[in-house]
């Protein structure tokens, strides 16, 4: 499929509170570096080559970035590159960020964040990204422990303005009903896609009903996580990419998006022509015969 002038907005857009943002969006944990993200040794990227997919990407209609101040590698942080690239930021653009995670100088990763220091990673946020607000901040979670605390102290930034919206990160339904609770949550960002959580299934359906945006991570990657898609693919996805001339990413990302309208994807890259690839999978519509197809893929891995 020819993909170049393909622009955000054909898939459609979704309010995230009350930031109308295209459905297909961009994910920066590549940007920082070549190959495997979120590791103490990784490559840096060229630093031109990142500001210009971030820049292409805005053109193409991109107006949500979703980054975090834990994207870095040796020379790069995934947020200064935005700012660099990007500041004085568009009106429409939307930048979501995390914390809870953290990590030291070398890129080893850290405990959680405490209550106390939530504050602490916000503000890193701000700097790096040059705001005097973020427009939603997620808050990452590991394991299945109330998140009352933490997402209080996050609802307390909230109301002194340094964030707009909330949302909540590698969640289960108990979270989201234990953080609505507390506060507004816009959306939900889970590991999801074509064999990856299916699991999860019923979780896309209620955030929908909720009126919360669902937002999949590792939804080209599937298992293989931070270290990228790997060169095989199944048979049936490999089919369903060959009746619409595309590759199988694109049938991945489009089959994300046809979920749900409240479905949004953030796929990441530090490839221009990939970029674009994936920018133009928001106008793909796949047949009900198609998306069949792609179900069974997916519940297979259940």
């Amino acid at each position: 499929m020819t993909s170049q002038m393909i622009n955000a907005a054909a898939a459609g857009t979704w309010k995230l509170g009350d930031l109308v943002v295209n459905r297909i969006g961009f994910g920066a944990m590549r940007l920082p570096q070549t190959g495997e993200a979120l590791i103490p040794d990784a490559v840096p990227r060229d630093r031109d080559q990142a500001i210009g997919v971030l820049r292409r990407a805005v053109e193409l209609g991109v107006n949500h970035i979703d980054t975090a101040a834990f994207y870095f590698s040796p020379l790069r942080s995934a947020n200064e590159l935005i700012n660099r690239a990007l500041a004085p930021y568009p009106d429409d653009l939307v930048i979501t960020t995390k914390v809870g995670p953290g990590r030291g100088p070398s890129g080893e990763w850290l405990p959680h964040a405490t209550p106390e220091q939530l504050r602490g990673q916000v503000e890193e946020n701000l700097r790096q990204l040059g705001r005097d607000h973020l427009d939603v901040v997620n808050l990452r979670i590991l394991g299945t422990e109330s998140i009352a605390e933490r997402f209080g102290a996050l609802a307390e930034l909230r109301d002194a303005g340094l964030i707009r919206h909330l949302g909540i990160s590698n969640v289960t339904p108990a979270h989201l009903a234990e953080a609505r609770a507390i506060a507004p949550v816009v959306c939900v960002q889970n590991p999801y896609g074509i064999g990856l959580r299916p699991d999860q299934d019923a979780f896309v359906s209620t955030c929908g009903e909720q009126g919360i945006a669902f937002v999949p991570f590792y939804a080209i990657a599937a298992t293989g996580r931070q270290a990228g898609a790997t060169d095989s693919d199944h048979p049936d996805i490999l089919a369903v990419a060959r009746a619409h001339g595309a590759d199988p990413a694109q049938i991945r990302i489009a089959w994300t998006l046809h979920r749900g309208p409240h479905v949004l994807a953030i796929p990441g890259t530090g490839d221009l022509d990939h970029l674009a690839a994936n920018v133009s999978a928001g106008a793909l519509r796949l047949s009900q015969d198609e998306l069949a197809r792609l179900d069974a893929v997916h519940r297979q891995a259940g």
